[in-house]
């Protein structure tokens, strides 16, 4: 059972891996050329959400909400994903300025978050056996970076999930190995110094912090 407390440390680390800072920064655009064919996409908000995918989920949330920005914002909900929005300066002004100023914007985010990444996460974690507040990490972690726990990892190592007889220390491990060799080793080179992320967890593994009753270093800030 993941306790208030481990949820709330696990989505700090995983803030602090995507914008640096525990509380998650709800304002950060950054653009990397990451998209479909290497296009470049505006990835926006606490966990970074890509133009590409799940960015129209929160702009459409918030238009929703009526929030201060929303009339401004919702002429793009027909463009965000269908046409490129990465050299719009009013578009990326508005999704910062929002998220700056109307908590409706960072409400927003926290509940696409929390729907299309937290509750898939702790779905497969529950379902597969998994107990461990390390092991929902690192599942939750590869939901927000990778969308799921990619089968095509899976199927490079032999380790079984605890639903399927296996050991949950074991399975973790294996994963997180081949998820660090995959992204170090990634076409898309934008992607290999995410390597920061594998690193991190398998040094929590080491320090036998599976519970995160200790400090966990996140790309180089402590998250007690």
């Amino acid at each position: 059972m993941i306790t208030v407390d481990q949820k709330r440390k696990i989505i700090q680390v995983v803030n602090v891996m995507e914008t640096g800072t525990p509380e998650g920064r709800y304002d950060v655009i950054s653009i990397f050329a990451d998209g479909k064919n290497g296009s470049r996409q505006i990835t926006y908000g606490r966990s970074q959400a890509t133009e590409q995918g799940n960015l129209r989920n929160i702009v459409e949330r918030y238009v929703r909400a009526n929030g201060k920005f929303s009339a401004a914002l919702e002429p793009y909900l027909a463009k965000i994903a269908k046409q490129p929005l990465v050299n719009d300066a009013e578009f990326k002004r508005l999704l910062k300025v929002s998220a700056q100023e109307d908590p409706l914007m960072r409400n927003a985010q926290d509940v696409t978050f929390e729907v299309l990444y937290y509750e898939p996460a702790l779905h497969f974690f529950q379902n597969e056996g998994f107990d461990l507040s390390l092991s929902l990490l690192v599942i939750y972690d590869s939901y927000i970076h990778s969308g799921c726990i990619p089968a095509f990892l899976r199927s490079r190592f032999p380790e079984a999930t605890p639903a399927r007889g296996g050991d949950e220390k074991a399975w973790i491990k294996a994963y997180t190995t081949v998820r660090q060799d995959w992204l170090a080793n990634h076409p898309k080179k934008v992607l290999r110094p995410t390597v920061y992320r594998t690193q991190s967890y398998l040094t929590a593994m080491k320090e036998d912090n599976w519970m995160l009753a200790k400090p966990l270093k996140a790309h180089g800030v402590t998250v007690s």
